[in-house]
């Protein structure tokens, strides 16, 4: 049996208009067939984050488990409604603005953190000098590191602000939001490339610790897939995200297209 939760409704925002990434720039964003440039994922992820931590609260940050997938665009200024169905432990959660289906997921709240051992991945630093991307950028069982950065004070303010979030938990108990764990996945990416306009399609993640307001991220990422399909040219990797170089807040797996396909073909 499932039981429907409370509709979510975001005004969405995208938050990375003068990013590097010009797939977020209106104007390039048409070039590759968009009606403008795109939310980006790690924000269309922070909102449906919102109805896990809604149901299960600080539990949740501190254990639980997210999956999503994005499946369309969404757009700055749109409206976005995240739904949610409960079927036993599990939600089932889907995105949509206007009128389509823009992502879906589920969340799960385990009764512990499951093992794991910060052993097993490789503390790396970024890449002193980023190339622009090609075929050997992300080479299967390759390691990457990220150069580290926190969000405090204003800055921890204004991502709230930015994902529009308006649950009180974070402020009040002094919490990061787990959608920084999300844009510290994406900088394993950048940080290690310089990259033409790319799209994060998709992410798993088990959080394993509650982060706090000005924790110093950083990711020890492993790149376990590296191939074309349908002409867009894909990584994929998995990767604990580490507070101040000594507690791990997540495990992740990261999907994105690093060479769409218009560009892949120039």
């Amino acid at each position: 049996m499932t039981s429907p939760i409370e509709t979510y409704r975001v005004s969405a925002y995208n938050s990375s208009k003068l990013s590097e990434n010009k797939i977020h720039d209106d104007a390039v964003a048409r070039k590759f067939g968009f009606s403008g440039g795109l939310v980006p994922g790690v924000d269309v992820f922070a909102y449906m984050v919102h109805i896990p931590v809604r149901k299960w609260g600080r539990a949740f940050l501190e254990r639980g488990l997210i999956e999503a997938r994005f499946v369309k665009p969404v757009y700055d200024g749109e409206l976005a409604d995240v739904t949610a169905k409960e079927s036993g432990d599990v939600l089932s959660i889907e995105l949509e603005s206007r009128g389509e289906q823009c992502a879906t997921g589920t969340a799960s709240l385990p009764d512990s953190v499951p093992p794991f051992s910060m052993a097993d991945y490789r503390e790396t630093a970024a890449m002193a000098e980023r190339r622009p991307v090609n075929s050997a950028s992300y080479q299967v069982d390759q390691w990457l590191g990220t150069v580290p950065l926190s969000w405090s004070g204003d800055a921890a303010t204004e991502y709230l602000r930015d994902v529009r979030e308006p649950d009180a938990i974070y402020a009040r108990e002094g919490l990061g939001h787990p959608g920084l764990l999300q844009r510290t996945m994406n900088k394993v990416l950048v940080d290690n490339a310089i990259l033409g306009p790319w799209i994060h399609v998709g992410s798993r993640m088990q959080l394993l610790s509650a982060g706090k307001v000005g924790d110093e991220l950083t990711a020890r990422a492993k790149v376990t897939g590296h191939y074309e399909k349908k002409g867009h040219r894909f990584v994929e990797l998995d990767a604990l995200v580490i507070a101040n170089g000594k507690i791990a807040l997540a495990h992740c797996h990261h999907i994105a297209i690093y060479q769409p396909r218009e560009r892949a073909a120039a």
